[in-house]
Parts: C-alpha cells; sequence; structure tokens
C-alpha cells in the first residue's frame, strides 16, 4: 500500500496523495470528520523562524505552534543567571531546571497557532521570570491545572547548509489507524487541541494544534553555520536542547560530551507519558539519570525538587548534534540513547 501512494506520488504529486488512495482512506476512516476541501487545502508553509542570541550566538528555532520557543526562553534565562561552570554542581543542575520550569509553566495557556513568539520572548517577559528564580529553593509557579512516536535528523553539507528536522507520529504509534489499504498510520498530533470553550487552541476546523516538535539550529555572529541539534521526547524537547545549547555554547564541549553527559528532564505525574509534562503548570518532578544521582539528588532535594531516578533511556531524550568547528571540519555525534541513531559521514 505505500509503495502505491509513493508512486502515485511520483506520478502526481500532491494530488496523487491526497487526491488518491490516501485521500480516500483518510476520508472513510475520518467518517464525516473531513471533506474534499480539507484535503485540497495546502497546509504547508514557510514561516519566519524564532532566533535569540545566546553566549554570544544566534539560536533559530520554529516559531508557534510549535513550542519551540521554550527552547529559546529557557536559554536566554539561563545566560543571564551566575551558573557555575562545573556541571556536576547540584546548583547547576537547580538553575538549569528552574530556567525550563519560568519558561514553560503557563505553556497550555498561551500557546496557540496564532501566538506572537516574539511577544513570548520579549525582554520583559524574560527578565521577570529570571528574577524570580532563586539559587536556593525552588519557585512556586502555581499548581492549577489546564486543560512518542517522534525522530530528529540533521545533516550539513559540503557548502555548510544544515537542517535540523523532526519528524513524528505525536505519542507512541500515533492514532494507531490506517487510512484505507495503504498501511500508513495516521498521527494522533490532535492531542495538543483544547476542549474548553474559547480556549485559544481549542479544536474546531481549519486550526492546527499546539505541538511540541522543536529543532534548533545555531549560526555565529557572522550568520555561518554554527550547529544542528535537537531531540525527541515530547514536551521535554525544548528543557533538553537547553541543556545541549548551554553545554556546547557556555561550557566549550564537544558533541560527543554535550551528547553522552548525564540529564534532567521534566515530568507529570503520568510516569507513561511526556504530554501531560505541564498540566500542573510548574509543579513537576525532576527526572534524573541514574549517574547523576550522587551529583545532583541531594542538592536538587534540599532546594525543594521531586527528584525521581529514572530507568528508562527513551525518557531522557535521543539528542543528536553536529557542529561545526572553525576549520570547517564537522564534529557529530548521535544519542547513544537511542537504539536507531546513527553518526554517519561521507
Amino acid at each position: 500500500g505505500i509503495a502505491r501512494v509513493l508512486r502515485s506520488i511520483v506520478t502526481d504529486g500532491r494530488d496523487g496523495f491526497y487526491g488518491g488512495e490516501f485521500g480516500d482512506g483518510l476520508q472513510e476512516v475520518g467518517n464525516g470528520e473531513y471533506d474534499e476541501h480539507d484535503l485540497d487545502q495546502l497546509q504547508a508553509g514557510w514561516v519566519t523562524p524564532l532566533v535569540r542570541e545566546v553566549f554570544g550566538h544566534d539560536v533559530w528555532t520554529t516559531p508557534p505552534n510549535s513550542q519551540g520557543y521554550l527552547t529559546l526562553a529557557g536559554l536566554d534565562i539561563v545566560q543571564g543567571l551566575d551558573l557555575p561552570m562545573d556541571t556536576r554542581d547540584p546548583l547547576w543542575a537547580h538553575l538549569m531546571i528552574e530556567a525550563a520550569r519560568a519558561a514553560a509553566f503557563d505553556r497550555g495557556t498561551v500557546l496557540h497557532e496564532k501566538a506572537n513568539g516574539d511577544e513570548l520572548l520579549s525582554t520583559d517577559r524574560i527578565s521577570s521570570r529570571r528574577d524570580r528564580i532563586n539559587p536556593d529553593t525552588a519557585v512556586e509557579w502555581g499548581d492549577s491545572y489546564g486543560d512518542g512516536g517522534t525522530i530528529y535528523l540533521n545533516a550539513v553539507d559540503a557548502n555548510g547548509m544544515g537542517v535540523s528536522l523532526i519528524q513524528s507520529n505525536a505519542r507512541a504509534f500515533g492514532s494507531y489507524l490506517t487510512a484505507g489499504d495503504t498501511g500508513i498510520f495516521l498521527h494522533n498530533r490532535g492531542i495538543g487541541f483544547s476542549l474548553v470553550p474559547d480556549h485559544p487552541a481549542e479544536y474546531g476546523p481549519d486550526r492546527q494544534p499546539p505541538h511540541t516538535l522543536s529543532p534548533a539550529l545555531i549560526t555565529n555572529p557572522d550568520g555561518s553555520l554554527r550547529a544542528v541539534l535537537g531531540t525527541m521526547g515530547g514536551d521535554a524537547q525544548p528543557h533538553v536542547v537547553q541543556q545541549l545549547a548551554t553545554r556546547l555554547l557556555r561550557h566549550g564541549q564537544t558533541p560527543g560530551e554535550v551528547i553522552t553527559a548525564g540529564r534532567f528532564v521534566l515530568g507529570s505525574s503520568d510516569p507513561t507519558t511526556m504530554f501531560s509534562v505541564w498540566e500542573r503548570q510548574g509543579r513537576v518532578r525532576v527526572l534524573i539519570e541514574p549517574w547523576l544521582e550522587s551529583a545532583w539528588r541531594a542538592g536538587l532535594e534540599a532546594r525543594g525538587h521531586e527528584v525521581v531516578v529514572g530507568s528508562e533511556s527513551d525518557t531522557f531524550g535521543h539528542a543528536h548534534c553536529i557542529d561545526v568547528s572553525p576549520d570547517g571540519i564537522l564534529l557529530g555525534r548521535s544519542d547513544p540513547r537511542a537504539p536507531g541513531g546513527a553518526a554517519i559521514g561521507y
């Protein structure tokens, strides 16, 4: 079925996909949810990326309805903090965690496809959140309730062109529904919609849901490519990338050190999913990798964090990084946590 669809794309382009067997199967499984007008609309588009100067470099990511603004917000908060140079210092982990929480606690309220990314990254907004961070204790950001099947891939060519790409079925294997007999599974990215009436991300026709995909790209002050990096991981993507970029740009670590270093991720009360981290706004659990327990756990718990030692490698992201050295050499590392990842040069 997939082979037939691919052949139809070769011969008839987009019309061969949405106007052919896949489109027929999608309307059938949708049972009235979609019509021909929906399938005729072009939904992919060129967008203006978001960018922030961080540690002397420009970091770029995708705008809303992506959660990518959280990567930039977290990094902008971090660069204004007195961050220790020793990344095994529990204060380093505490400040990184607090920056991620400060950036993202209200994501469920403010993120929707019409959100203004520049306003979400305004200097006043970032400064006010940074100013509340306390090096000695976790800040209470509020606990009111609001209402992976992902891969990350990057590439750099001989001309310095870089691509930072995420593709996803959303949670697990998507919806577990296929379009007709094509064998193509449908995603369940609709989990990003809200069912609360009048919410800016309310489910409805001609709307796109907030989503977690937040690839990153870094350029030097002269505009040349410095690095492409990103990860899978649902809600955890921005604060994983925040850690990667900080290690790369502030601490001068190599991609090998950046990717293999131990991490934290923030989690919800439901350990089975990374798509509900911010359901209670700023109240989150801090999951750390086992080899960081002796370095970070006591210091984080003393500052008021709920710390859990994680055991599943998937929980901590499958990140990849390619760094372009000043002499043009490409340095790449694939995450050892990823069973199917690889770093390849040719």
